[in-house]
């Protein structure tokens, strides 16, 4: 049974649990790309450079019974945003918690008049992808395209998307 689930902003005392649920997060994109490499050598990396470069008044952590099981950023520029990072530990996923997360973000950016709210999934995660379309996310404002310079044709990477009627790979 899922205990209450409590959105609030980030505090420096949550640095530890953001960190560790960022390394949970490139773990699981190393997992579905099936490629060691992604995060490098520090697999929180991500999560210092994210505070470095756009602060922490911005991030909100979901917590349940005391323990921060998720979190959400926001990068704000002009008159739109970005959601940017959104993580829910693994063994809290599919109870809503990202749901919920994305839900306040969406509440608070159009609270501020924002005009856009973006965001950046990678390609495999359809569980994210179905979660952020039932959201409202459904319009394509940009396609950031790959080319595998190691091996173009390798088979891990997978068929079946298609954008003006091309082919595309992820």
């Amino acid at each position: 049974m899922l205990g209450e689930v409590k959105i609030r902003r980030y505090v420096g005392t949550d640095y530890d649990s953001c960190h560790k649920l960022w390394i949970e997060l490139t773990k699981y994109h190393q997992e579905i790309y099936e490629d060691d490499t992604i995060g490098g050598e520090n697999l929180g990396q991500g999560f210092i450079d994210h505070v470095n470069e756009f602060g922490d008044e911005n991030i909100w952590v979901a917590e349940v019974d005391k323990v921060v099981v998720g979190l959400i950023g926001l990068i704000i520029k002009g008159k739109t945003a970005e959601v940017e990072p959104i993580i829910v530990n693994s063994s809290y996923r599919e109870k809503g918690i990202g749901s919920r997360l994305l839900q306040f973000i969406i509440e608070y950016a159009s609270d501020m008049e924002l005009k856009f709210l973006s965001i950046r999934p990678v390609a495999r995660n359809k569980t994210a992808f179905n979660m952020f379309y039932e959201k409202g996310f459904n319009i394509v404002g940009h396609v950031e395209l790959f080319m595998d310079l190691k091996d173009k044709e390798n088979e891990k990477w997978k068929k079946g998307i298609k954008i003006h009627d091309i082919p595309l790979r992820y």
